[in-house]
């Protein structure tokens, strides 16, 4: 046979030459993000550390592609038997030119879809040792056939309602246990941020209650495993038995598989209390039980600003708006991005626009196409070359009536930007905004309308609605990123859902008693 290192030599070449072959929007859309050799053998040398010492190995890779995990099992199993290994690859792109690669090794390569196959019948059958990084496909890339297949199947299998937010990942991870032999072990490497959202709850409750949850290794965000995808990973490995009494989950996070930054082990119980897992590692788990105090939403509604399908032709510049003569009429000043946003807090001159350098303006009509052709030539013109380049195509402007119109979003006080990035000196990735304006804003902000009795209290009051904002201001970065979200390169988000988690009991500290002692503020919050 040939020598394991050069083939894995080969395998590597080949790799490029595929991946080469496709652009980078095709593999993002199909979720192909290829496992670097050193972390595939990481993975695989833990994994098969689970297994008991006399035990061989019935192999099963899922998601094959070129093989970086078999290629690892093969240099590296630990003087363990290999009895029998199998892969799936849907992609003949890659499944062709990997089983002429492996031609001789004993490998069973099936082009097939792993979600659609059979599993074994019988144990004897079934495998002992999973591996598998998923394809990462979003949901929106599932057709709705699709998604209903993949539930079907789940909850026919499995008697799990999976989300339809889920990406594909999800249901290959699920779907595995049933070829899995009892006791086996799963291994896993997949987007971390099944553990912070909602469509992750199904997945969570799997882990915890039809399997043994062993450990979870969720990478630092700033060292991102894919070089060409910007997500933050995770590792996680199971065993195929109920959990124990009192079973502890490991918890680690940051540096590698075998020595990472911090440790912690957490029970099961603990686990199924906490609403975001990216924090277990350091104690940072927020609880679903209601907090002491309050949270942002027990003081404002909280929104995304307008989604317009394409910022590019919806939102102009003074520039713009006098070259296409559009009518003021159809225009609503609207921020700008965050990025061309130099000041924090947003003046406005007489007429309600804000004084900034950089100054937008949101499109808008609600007209008929035949009365805009009638009534506004210059504004029909301009629709028009949208026309010409797809712009009405766009899945939010097709579903709109008519295509040109935006959903109304009232300007907001108080706004929060939606993503960014933790600073050198530790500022939060996240910026509150002070509003003065009539200026609307894009849904790379989040919009905090204050409820009635918050709004009762500013009442145009300047004072303490500078006070609010300043509070807004301080709350931490630990607590804004411990209820959002983190991708690679550490970027993170938030949700208007997971900013109404963090806590406010700043903001009651700094609302005057003398005006509304904070006692029957909280009653009229709550009631």
């Amino acid at each position: 046979m040939t020598d394991l290192a050069t083939l894995e030599a080969s395998r590597l070449a080949l790799l490029g030459r595929l991946d080469s072959a496709k652009t980078k929007a095709e593999r993002n859309r199909q979720g192909q993000f290829a496992t670097p050799p050193a972390l595939a053998s990481e993975i695989v040398s833990y994994a098969i550390s689970m297994l008991p010492a006399s035990a061989s190995i019935r192999f099963l890779e899922p998601g094959f592609g070129t093989g970086p995990f078999y290629s690892a099992l093969l240099r590296d199993s630990s003087g363990k038997k290999i009895d029998f290994a199998a892969a799936y690859e849907t992609d003949p792109h890659y499944a062709e030119p990997s089983k002429q690669l492996w031609c001789g090794t004993g490998l069973s390569l099936r082009f097939e879809d792993f979600t659609d196959a059979e599993p074994p019948i019988r144990e004897e059958d079934k495998y002992n040792l999973i591996v598998c990084n998923p394809p990462y496909v979003r949901h929106h890339h599932l057709s709705r056939s699709e998604k209903r297949r993949l539930q079907a199947k789940v909850k026919h299998a499995m008697n799990i309602e999976m989300n339809g937010l889920g990406g594909l990942y999800t249901y290959f991870l699920v779907l595995s246990q049933a070829w899995m032999q009892v006791g086996g072990v799963g291994a896993w490497l997949i987007p971390s941020e099944f553990m912070d959202v909602n469509y992750g709850r199904k997945v969570k409750e799997f882990l915890l209650d039809k399997v043994t949850l062993h450990r979870i290794h969720r990478f630092d965000p700033d060292e991102v495993q894919f070089e060409d995808a910007l997500v933050s990973s995770a590792v996680l490995f199971f065993k195929n038995t109920p959990p124990p009494p009192n079973h502890k989950v490991e918890f680690t996070f940051g540096g590698s598989l075998a020595s990472p930054a911090s440790v912690r082990r957490v029970t099961n119980e603990e686990v199924r209390k906490a609403l975001k897992w990216t924090g277990m590692h350091n104690s940072g788990a927020i609880s679903q039980e209601k907090q002491n105090g309050i949270v942002l939403s027990d003081l404002f509604i909280i929104k995304r600003g307008v989604a317009t399908g394409n910022n590019a032709f919806f939102i102009l510049t003074d520039e713009q708006v006098k070259q296409f003569d559009i009518s003021r009429r159809f225009l609503t000043p609207i921020l700008p991005s965050p990025r061309d946003l130099e000041t924090d807090e947003i003046l406005a001159d007489e007429k309600g626009e804000p004084e900034i350098s950089i100054r937008r303006y949101l499109l808008s009509c609600h007209l008929p196409e035949h009365e805009v052709k009638k009534r506004h030539p210059s504004l029909w013109a301009y629709l028009e070359s949208g026309v010409k380049n797809g712009v009405h195509e766009r899945y939010l402007c097709r579903h709109r009536a008519p295509w040109y119109s935006q959903e109304h979003r009232s300007p907001s006080l108080f706004l929060c930007t939606y993503m960014g990035r933790q600073t050198a000196a530790g500022r939060a990735p996240f910026r509150f905004i002070l509003n003065h304006s009539k200026a609307t804003a894009a849904n790379v902000y989040l919009m905090l309308y204050p409820k009635p009795a918050l709004s009762a209290l500013i009442n145009g009051n300047q004072e303490v609605c500078r006070s609010i904002w300043e509070a807004l201001s301080e709350i931490t970065a630990d607590a804004l990123m411990g209820n959002g979200r983190t991708y690679g390169g550490g970027l993170h988000k938030l949700e208007p859902k997971e900013l109404a988690n963090v806590p406010a009991n700043g903001l009651l500290s700094v609302l005057p008693e003398h005006v509304n002692p904070r006692k029957h503020m909280q009653m009229e919050l709550f009631a």
